[in-house]
């Protein structure tokens, strides 16, 4: 079980819940951008079990330009160096397409940084046009895992695409998005995957003794609570 996280609590409580991988970012409420070195070399220091960092400069498509594909190549350099085994991104072009040339150069800064990097291809795949024809393309691009939810909004949903990617693809397919202690068994008879993905989090409230209602931080933001991985979830799991 691979457990994304973006914090250092989640982090721990994952680790002792039982997961054997975590994939680090920030922001898991826009589905993960790129997390900071310094939460990503606490971790590291932090754990004993391997940490692969997503590489995404910020939410939405997963069309890059030229300046942000700079700070890509900037951001694997750094996430290696502050300890990650792996990195985990995806590029697609406007046509929505694997971008092979995006794609290339971030593997090749991978590669030279760290020979052994285990180089995983995130959910950009569900948005491509063409779902089966791009995970064989990202196969041959080197990646050795692919985190789908089959093209759907779940991994539930979106159980048959993912058995069919199991039978097709040589890399792994790793089934993420809605995955919890109710479903992972369906998902996993349906797909007959082996690695699975998810948050397994749960809110917890502020502790703060004053709470200044009137003001917030962000649009959509919750100043006292937050999304935390649950250690018994993960064990559940």
């Amino acid at each position: 079980m691979e457990v994304c996280v973006d914090s250092i609590e989640s982090a721990l409580n994952a680790t002792r819940g039982g997961a054997s991988r975590l994939e680090v970012c920030s922001s898991l409420a826009e589905g993960g951008l790129t997390p900071s070195t310094g939460l990503l070399r606490v971790i590291t220091d932090n754990v004993a079990i391997p940490c692969y960092a997503m590489i995404r400069p910020r939410g939405g498509d997963f069309v890059y330009s030229e300046l942000e594909l700079q700070v890509m190549e900037k951001d694997v350099e750094m996430m290696i160096q502050c300890g990650a085994l792996g990195v985990v991104f995806g590029c697609l072009n406007l046509a929505g397409e694997v971008d092979v040339d995006a794609v290339t150069r971030l593997v090749t800064a991978a590669k030279a940084k760290l020979s052994t990097v285990s180089l995983t291809f995130h959910r950009a795949i569900d948005m491509a046009r063409d779902i089966n024809k791009s995970a064989k393309l990202v196969t041959q691009l080197g990646f050795d895992r692919i985190l789908t939810s089959g093209g759907q909004k779940t991994a539930l949903e979106g159980a048959q695409c993912i058995a069919g990617l199991v039978k097709e693809l040589d890399c792994r397919v790793m089934p993420g998005g809605g995955i919890n202690e109710d479903n992972l068994e369906e998902i996993q008879t349906k797909t007959k995957c082996v690695e699975f993905h998810a948050s397994a989090r749960v809110r917890k409230e502020s502790k703060m003794e004053f709470q200044n209602s009137a003001c917030s931080m962000g649009t959509s933001s919750q100043e006292f609570s937050v999304m935390v991985t649950s250690k018994e979830t993960v064990a559940n799991l």
